[in-house]
Order: structure tokens, then sequence, then C-alpha cells
């Protein structure tokens, strides 16, 4: 397929067109695509639920490779509980309910995530007090450099907050993922306030893994963070900032301009850093849900951190919102937000 245009690919419904579109519902499809694009120098971008990208009006002019393989199955049952491998393509969320079908935890808080399971080690996706990283135990990858097949330790992804080796990196080709699960119905221990509060627990304690599953989902929902294509403010990547981790001193400057904000949510993260929620920023520099930069596109009216399209917007009407928003937040709090999604033939 030539010429195509990507909006049909990505959650934002935006994107130019790309020089060529090919279909990949086999791992060997995939890496064969990747290797023959490296031989002829041609750059190939890789899609496969398109939540977490964010593509510019001029498009892709290379190979965009849509990665549709399927599969899940069970690797092996030992003490250490349940090695569960899923295919790049499958999708996320119907991957984490089917893990819990099958009576296996660690996966619910992430539930109602878009995507596909191959995405998320690349972001290391996070939600409610976890992150995929928690859980997983390798990811198998075609290595373009080696021109071959490798199996990554966890040690070796290099995760990080909402990071890894394989972001902005296009070295490496995600085809498989083993996460390490619990042979059980019970959920890991609860680990965020909101979702404790919503549960009626207390931080730590652990409860029927389905209810967490449900109840993320309904809060998920209340934020427009699940794909509903009735409901416009679920038409973004997710947040699109991340939270700004502070050196001590950033963190006692952002104080020292808070006399009329009120002192911000905070959580004591390494090395004795803190990380702040960017929509607290956000909202505090002046920027309310609903908020319209122009042009088709405007905060969304249920969570401060998502950017959406309404319709008839351009990716550059959207980078401008991000760089008012941005800005507002530096000149306000000297703090610097950075984009989440992964940025293609376009930057902020």
């Amino acid at each position: 397929m030539h010429a195509s245009s990507l909006e049909a690919y990505t959650t934002l419904r935006l994107g130019g067109k790309a020089g060529a579109v090919t279909v990949a519902s086999e791992p060997d499809e995939a890496v064969a695509t990747v290797r023959s694009a490296a031989r002829r120098g041609e750059p190939v971008l890789v899609l496969a639920g398109g939540s977490n990208v964010v593509i510019g009006d001029d498009g892709f002019p290379g190979t965009v490779l849509l990665l549709r393989t399927r599969g899940v199955k069970i690797v092996k049952r030992d003490s250490r509980g349940v090695l569960v491998r899923v295919a790049a393509g499958e999708p996320w969320d119907e991957f984490v309910a089917t893990t819990l079908g099958d009576g296996l935890a660690g996966l619910e808080a992430l539930s109602g995530i878009p995507g596909s399971a191959g995405a998320t080690p690349i972001q290391n996706v996070g939600a409610y007090g976890t992150e995929v990283a928690r859980t997983i135990e390798a990811v198998h990858v075609y290595d373009k450099e080696a021109d071959e097949v490798k199996e990554l330790s966890l040690p070796e992804c290099g995760f990080a907050y909402r990071s890894s080796v394989f972001k902005n990196n296009d070295r490496w080709l995600v085809l498989e993922v083993d996460f390490r699960l619990d042979d059980s119905t019970v959920s890991a221990p609860v680990r965020y306030a909101e979702l404790a509060r919503q549960l009626g627990v207390e931080i730590g304690e652990r409860v029927a893994a389905d209810r967490v599953r449900e109840t993320v989902l309904k809060l998920r929902a209340s934020k427009g963070m699940v794909l509903d294509p009735e409901d416009l403010d679920t038409r973004s990547v997710g947040s699109f900032f991340t939270n700004p981790v502070l050196s001590a001193q950033q963190w006692a400057e952002v104080q020292d301009r808070l006399v009329d904000a009120g002192e911000p949510p905070s959580w004591p993260a390494p090395n004795g850093t803190v990380k702040v929620p960017a929509a607290w920023l956000i909202e505090k520099a002046g920027f309310a849900k609903g908020y319209s930069g122009r042009d088709g596109v405007a905060i969304s009216s249920k969570h401060t951190l998502a950017l959406t399209h309404r319709g008839g917007g351009s990716t550059e009407a959207l980078l401008d919102l991000a760089r008012e928003i941005r800005d507002g937040v530096r000149d306000r709090f000297g703090v610097v937000l950075h984009p989440e999604p992964v940025l293609v033939n376009c930057e902020l």
C-alpha cells in the first residue's frame, strides 16, 4: 500500500501520509520488512495501537509497518509464578483481560490503557502506582544493528520512569514480551491513593484482581482515558506530559513561587528527588480542563494532562497548544514539562 494517510492509525486521528504502508501478522514478516528497509537505507515506523505517537502533518517518508501479530501463551509455571508470553501486536487491554480470566494477577491496575502489548516496554507504561517493568521478565526483539533476534533480560531493557532502551531508538523491533504474573485471583498490593480510596482499602492491601480492574476502568473512563469513538476527549495520546521529577533545589524554588497557588501534591522519588503532578502545575499556570488553543484542538474536558483533537485540526495546532502550556508552566513555576508520547517527524 502506498501514500496512505496515517490519521486512521493513531488515536489522535492526526498525521500526514506515509511513503508506504505494510501489514505484518507474523513476527517473521515484521523482521523481514525492517531488515529489507534497513538494507535500502529507508526508515521504518512501527505502529500497532498508535496510542502514544504524534505524527507530523508531513507524515512519514519511509515505510510504516502496521504490527498485527497476535497470541498469548503460558510458557511455564514455577515457584516464582507464571511466565506468560504475548505477541507485540496483541491489544494491551485484551491481554490484561485474558490474564485475569486465566486467574493470573499483576496487570490489573494497568487495565484500560490503549495500544499494544509490544508498546508497553518501550514507554515503560504505568498507571495507578505500577508500571510494566514490575512484571516484565524479558523482551524478545529484532536487533537491526546485529541483524538477529534476541532476548533482552529485565536489566538490559534499561527501564526508567516512562523510558527504556527502546524509546526513541529504532535499533530494536519488539516482537514478544514475557510477563511474570502471580497464579492468583488476588491483586498485587494497591499502591495508588486514589485507587485505594475508590476500593475502600489502605495502601498496600490486596483485593480481588477483577475488582481492581473494574475500578481502574471506571476511573480511566471518568478521565477520558478509555478509548470511546463517541467521546472526543478520548481522541488523544493519554497524558501528553510526564510528571516532572525535581531536585531538592528545584523543588524549593517551586515552593517559593507557590504563595497564591497552595501546596502541590508530591511524592518522594529516588535520590532525594520529588515527583510533582504535571496536571496540577498546568492547572495552576492557568490552563483549565477544556481550554482550547484553537483550530480543532483542546485540553480534555475531563483531564488536564490530555490534549485532544476535536476534529478538523492538525498536528501543528496540537503542538502549538502543547508549547503554550509548556511555556506557561515554565514561566509560572520554572519547571520545564517534557512530552510523554513519541514525536515522529515533528517537534515540540
